[in-house]
Formats: C-alpha cells, sequence, structure tokens
C-alpha cells in the first residue's frame, strides 16, 4: 500500500478541489475530493484509492503533459510520484492529468483541478465532498468486460447469470454512491497518525 504523508492541514495552507472521473464508463463514474496543496502524487494515488472504492492491488501511474509518475519501487521509467505536491503542479500552470489504476483492466481517470482556496480551521483533509455511480468491481476486466458484466446482471435470464452474481456478490449497485463511506476509507488511510 502507497504511504500516505499528507497530514491534517491548518487555515494557513491552502486546499484544492478536483474532480476525478473515470474515463469510459457511461454513465460516469466521479468523486470531487478537497485535498492539502501540499499532498504529493503518492499521497493522491492513496486517496484515489479510497473515495473511489479500489482496493490498492495494482500497479498504478500519473501522466503529467507526457511525463510519467509513479511508485518507482514498483513501476520502471516513472518519476518519484513523492516529490511533486499539487502546488507544484498548479504553480507549473496543469490543469488536469491522467491516472491509470491497474495496467490489465487499464482504468484511466482524469483528474481535474478546479478551485483552490484556504483550509477551514478544524477541518480534516482529504475529504469527498461529493461523487456519483459505484466504482467498477476490482479485476472484472476493464471497461468493455464492466459493461458486459452489467448487461448479464440486467438480465436474470442469461446464462452466466447465477456466476456473475455469485462472484460480485448480489449487493452490487452499479448506480450506487455512498459518500460517508468514502470518507470512512479517507479517514482510515490518512487519519491513523
Amino acid at each position: 500500500m502507497a504511504r500516505s504523508s499528507a497530514p491534517k492541514t491548518s487555515a494557513s495552507k491552502n486546499i484544492i478541489s478536483l474532480k476525478v472521473t473515470l474515463r469510459g464508463v457511461k454513465p460516469p463514474v466521479w468523486r470531487r475530493l478537497v485535498v492539502p496543496g501540499t499532498m504529493t502524487l503518492g499521497d493522491l494515488h492513496t486517496a484515489i484509492q479510497a473515495a473511489m472504492g479500489w482496493h490498492d492491488s495494482h500497479l498504478h501511474a500519473f501522466d503529467i503533459g507526457g511525463e510519467q509518475f509513479g511508485d518507482r519501487l514498483s513501476v520502471d521509467d516513472v518519476a518519484d510520484e513523492n516529490r511533486p505536491t499539487l502546488n507544484d503542479l498548479l504553480r507549473s500552470s496543469v490543469v488536469r492529468f491522467a491516472y491509470t489504476y491497474d495496467f490489465g483492466d487499464n482504468w484511466e481517470h482524469m483528474i481535474a483541478f478546479e478551485k483552490g482556496g484556504p483550509a477551514v480551521e478544524g477541518e480534516s483533509y482529504p475529504v469527498c465532498i461529493a461523487g456519483k455511480r459505484n466504482c467498477p468491481p476490482e479485476d472484472c476486466g476493464g471497461v468493455w468486460a464492466y459493461e458486459e458484466l452489467l448487461a448479464i446482471l440486467a438480465d436474470p435470464a442469461h446464462p452466466e447469470y447465477a456466476e456473475r452474481v455469485e462472484w460480485i456478490g448480489e449487493e452490487f449497485d452499479p448506480n450506487d454512491f455512498d459518500l460517508e463511506l468514502a470518507n470512512i476509507a479517507l479517514a482510515a488511510r490518512f487519519r491513523k497518525r
């Protein structure tokens, strides 16, 4: 699991609102995060994992203007994701960038800077303030396989229906998003210190 060093911020620090959208999935799956400007890309990876509902069991990389950043212990030919902060990206005029999780399933996310401002005294960051739809299940095969899975789950007469329900569980609802659970996951990863 990635290191999580983004601490609680004081009111003297800035915060940034980001929209993280999973590409290729219709209707869109997205989360709006408010994070410290001092957060590194490595910590942003951890925040995205928690807010989206991923399990952090696969490789990942960020693409910022054609330069790849990631965990240098796990991925070859990437710059260190624990060096640049979101403030650094903003200073270099970056307005959006990509994040790919699971190089096999190839879940591509677009991250867009929305706005910044001062931190609110007493608030803890990162925090998820909005989102839509459930994250696809881990290891379901990527965008096209997720679409196939949803079609099968929508048709109880499909020959693979029982097998897929057993694999995914009957409780999976692609339209469900629980903001409270997203923030519980964020808190578990960032506020243990």
